[in-house]
């Protein structure tokens, strides 16, 4: 039994040659038949990471392309409502300002008017007073004159008097 673990134990050299040219040829084959597909695997894997890493930045840079796009829309809509704001702003004071200036000519025209009428009506109370202070001087002429004139000159006087009033009328 000693023969048989020494045997184990030691080395055979053609054993030992046959052994490491076993190893190389399965080497060999491993690497002419698995090496190469695992390797264009690989490769394939790496170039589809590398287009799809590619695709990203290129999304990416379109996204923030179209983020600077819309914050540049952004601040010029902003600039276009400040824009009409303002326009607004000035067109509300212009039309504020025409509107007083409007009301303050009609003020100033019914206060023309107003002074105007009043001048009239003032001429016309004095027109009527005269007419009444007129009518009363006559009536107290007629009666100081009824005393003085007798009945013949008096009749006289009232046809002369309807005559001059049937002329101006």
């Amino acid at each position: 039994m000693s023969a048989l673990y020494q045997a184990l134990i030691t080395i055979d050299p053609w054993t030992f040659v046959i052994q490491i040219c076993n190893l190389f040829i399965t080497l060999a084959v491993l690497k002419k038949f698995l090496l190469g597909p695992v390797k264009k695997i690989l490769a394939e894997r790496k170039e589809k990471a590398d287009a799809q890493i590619a695709e990203a930045e290129k999304v990416r840079a379109e996204a923030e392309a179209m983020k600077a796009e819309y914050e540049q829309n952004m601040a010029d809509a902003k600039a276009t409502a400040n824009s009409i704001l303002t326009d607004a702003q000035k067109t509300a004071t212009a039309r504020s300002e025409a509107i007083v200036g409007e009301a303050r000519a009609s003020a100033a025209q019914i206060k023309q008017k107003a002074e105007e009428d009043i001048a009239l009506e003032r001429k016309k109370a004095v027109n009527e007073a005269k007419d009444e202070i007129g009518g009363m001087a006559m009536e107290i002429a007629s009666k100081v004159v009824e005393r003085e004139i007798d009945q013949k000159d008096h009749q006289q006087l009232i046809d002369e008097f309807i005559k001059n009033v049937g002329e101006a009328s």
